[in-house]
């Protein structure tokens, strides 16, 4: 098993580096072989261990014999890292098969020479690789290499186009998750000198008052890898990128790096201070406002999309921050919307890179009458509505209603207060996102909007694919937390 999980990371990797000395013609084939092996090989080690969690160690750093524990290298494979793995690689895979036709001259929106795409499955590829790294990550340690390492390879694949405003963007969330890497690794240097381990549960040994401000700092550094308030405005701008990397990085991978970070913590099984779990609860409120409120004046799809991660990204934290509180349902509500907002939000990207490749626009006033020649697509992004909205019996209905019983368990009013607040924001978004969705995709069809048929087969493929996971996630979800 350990032989398998490293390979998970090893295989990416290689292949990322074999890209990008190959052909445009071959990178392609090494990207969709490796991402498949990749997939299928979490999806076995998932069923494998599925009654029970797998860890191993197999590394060391001599120069902290000394210490309480020098172990640093190792694999953990338990429900939370193999809900993070299945989005990851699953995902990984629908992204490299759908950007096999997306980066193409055909392209209205952003045509792409094959001379690119080497340079530009490296990058994708050593994403994966890295994501899968952060899942399987026994320690804090390991956790941060990887973690620093999705970050590189970020502001490669933001910067793609290597236009003004790509490159701009790259660089602004180079510095900013960058600037929340620096917390982690404050908080990394506060665990070993105490502690003299980097284990997740090695906070348990760290006095309170010490203890409360480890957690604080991975809280920073979760907020910035997260997009949250207050460092929420990367993320819109990041949309510069290619549809396929807003779709996976932004929304199902690179994103939940930071709210996975504090669900570990938090699951570690060491009692975090009340006063952090009710600033971490608070600001995925104010979050999921601040992004609320951006909704309505947005244009561009992707840019609408980005304000809709960040507020289900405060939904995952604000499961955390309850698990935190004491509520363990809350704590798996957040980690089934890991899940559940991966497979919602990535069929909404790619529907949205659909459009922009037959259309070359993505403005939400220029576009109308598009379902009557993309009727795949149009399906495709009603469901992804339904998903991310919560909207029975689709994905997110399941980790909100896990997160909404999980306050209602805690005492006082917090859980009422929750109930109206997540309820009145979960019916403005799906109004919202229907009046969006009606706009793009029905009415009179406007000149932009006169094109033929849907996408190419890959880009199809994967869409219907993600369409069955909105539905397939929580069951699969539900049974991995509660097995």
């Amino acid at each position: 098993m350990t032989a398998l999980m490293v390979l998970l990371v090893l295989v990416p990797a290689v292949a990322a580096v074999a890209a990008a000395w190959s052909s445009a013609r071959v990178v392609r084939a090494i990207a969709v072989g490796a991402a498949a092996l990749t997939a299928a090989g979490a999806v076995w080690a998932a069923t494998t261990v599925w009654s029970g969690s797998y860890r191993d160690v197999f590394g060391e750093l001599p120069w902290l014999a000394g210490a309480a524990d020098s172990v640093v290298f190792g694999v953990l494979l338990d429900p939370l890292a193999t809900t993070l793995l299945l989005v990851v690689s699953v995902i990984g895979f629908l992204t490299v098969l759908y950007s096999i036709a997306y980066l193409s001259t055909k392209n209205r929106g952003h045509a792409t020479g094959e001379q690119d795409q080497p340079r530009y499955y490296f990058w994708l590829l050593a994403f994966l690789a890295s994501m899968i790294g952060v899942a399987l990550s026994p320690n804090y340690l390991q956790l941060f290499v990887f973690w620093e390492m999705t970050t590189v390879c970020s502001y490669a694949l933001i910067g793609f186009y290597r236009d003004a405003d790509s490159l701009r963007a790259g660089f602004k969330a180079l510095v900013m998750t960058g600037a929340g890497g620096m917390f982690f690794l404050a908080a990394l240097l506060i665990l070993f000198v105490n502690t003299g381990s980097f284990d997740f549960d090695a906070a348990a040994q760290l006095p309170g008052p010490l203890r409360g401000w480890f957690v604080a700092l991975l809280m920073v550094a979760a907020w910035a890898k997260a997009a949250q308030v207050p460092f929420h405005t990367w993320l819109p701008d990041a949309m510069a990128a290619p549809t396929p990397i807003s779709a996976y990085l932004h929304a199902a991978a690179m994103v939940k790096a930071g709210v996975f970070l504090m669900a570990r913590t938090v699951a570690a099984g060491w009692e975090v201070p009340q006063p952090v779990a009710l600033a971490l609860g608070g600001m995925a409120l104010l979050t999921i406002f601040v992004a609320l409120s951006f909704y309505f004046v947005q244009d561009d799809l992707k840019r609408l999309l980005a304000y809709s991660t960040i507020a289900h990204l405060g939904y995952v934290l604000l499961g955390v921050a309850l698990g935190g509180l004491g509520s363990l349902t809350a704590l798996r509500g957040g980690v089934l919307h890991i899940l559940c907002h991966g497979f919602g939000k990535a069929t909404l990207f790619l529907c949205a890179g659909a459009v922009a490749y037959a259309t070359g626009s993505r403005s939400i006033s220029a576009l109308g009458g598009v379902a009557r020649s993309m009727p795949l697509t149009a399906t495709a992004f009603f469901v992804g509505i339904a998903a991310v909205t919560g909207i029975p019996p689709f994905a997110c209905f399941w980790s909100k209603l896990m997160i909404l019983a999980g306050a209602l368990e805690l005492p006082g009013a917090i859980g009422p207060t929750l109930l109206v607040l997540v309820l009145a924001e979960s019916l403005i978004s799906f109004s919202w996102m229907l009046h969006v969705g009606q706009k793009v995709f029905f009415g009179a069809t406007t000149p932009v909007a006169l094109v033929h048929s849907d996408p190419p087969l890959a880009m199809s493929v994967s869409l219907v694919v993600l369409m069955v996971g909105c539905l397939a996630a929580p069951v699969v979800g539900l049974a991995l937390l509660w097995r």
